[in-house]
């Protein structure tokens, strides 16, 4: 071993690199909640995986906070009461609270571990969400509430929003469950539209570019749908990446 170097110090550098804060068998899978220190950026990198899948990073967070802000800029008025599908690391819940017009937010989300993590302070960048006054975060399938009458707020059944925000699934093929196949058609989305106010807004992030076929789903639907490209740095290869945001109004 060389002079001055010990298991311990060995240990405790690589305690500092990497860490698995939480993790959890879950009828999806194994869900975990990870740290990593990225020598090259010198910041602290929080990554969400399923399984052998990764789900969410706070490296990549710029189209997840433009899903709300695209979202919440098509909508006149104040007082707006918004759904975000898919809690994640936060970030679409913590842009749609920055907007002062937000009276009341309601998050849906499938796995109560993510809640956890949330209320329990282990996500730093998004820290103080769960406490915010508005914000109600609620365990649930958010496509089987989607498809039925009673909607998002279980204490008011029946209840429409302003805006209906949601980043679970990859893109409207690359599914993290096949159930979740019908959502992204026609009928799917008629059931979704119902839970929406009159000239209410729904947003859908997607890893990849837009796609034609739901591009033609959205417009059966909805009077009004496009998409946006949303181009963000890539800081592990130097170059672009970019996602997509739907944005249909009812």
């Amino acid at each position: 071993m060389p002079s001055g170097t010990s298991p311990k110090r060995n240990r405790d550098t690589l305690s500092s690199r990497f860490e698995e804060i939480a993790w959890r068998e879950t009828p999806m899978g194994a869900i975990s909640l990870r740290r990593r220190r990225d020598p090259g950026l010198q910041v602290d990198v929080y990554e969400v995986k399923l399984d052998d899948e990764y789900l969410m990073s706070s490296l990549f967070t710029v189209a997840e906070i433009e899903l709300a802000r695209l979202g919440l800029a098509e909508l006149s008025g104040d007082e707006l009461d918004v759904v975000v599908g898919g809690l994640g690391l936060g970030y679409t819940a913590q842009a749609a609270l920055a907007d002062p017009r937000v009276r009341s937010l309601t998050v849906v989300e499938a796995l109560e571990d993510v809640i956890g993590w949330h209320r329990d302070g282990l996500l730093p960048y998004t820290a103080g969400l769960a406490a915010d006054p508005r914000c109600r975060l609620r365990h649930g399938d958010f496509f089987a509430l989607a498809a039925g009458d009673a909607g998002f707020d279980d204490t008011a059944p029946g209840r429409r929003f302003d805006a209906i925000l949601v980043d679970i699934d990859h893109t409207p093929r690359h599914l993290l469950h096949p159930s979740h196949g019908t959502f992204y058609q026609p009928a799917g989305l008629r059931r979704l539209a119902q839970h929406l106010r009159p000239a209410g807004v729904f947003a859908l992030w997607s890893d990849d570019p837009p796609e034609a076929e739901f591009m033609d789903a959205l417009t059966q639907v909805f009077p009004t749908a496009r998409a946006e490209v949303v181009a963000f740095p890539n800081p592990l290869h130097g170059g672009e990446s970019t996602n997509t945001v739907y944005v249909a109004k009812a």
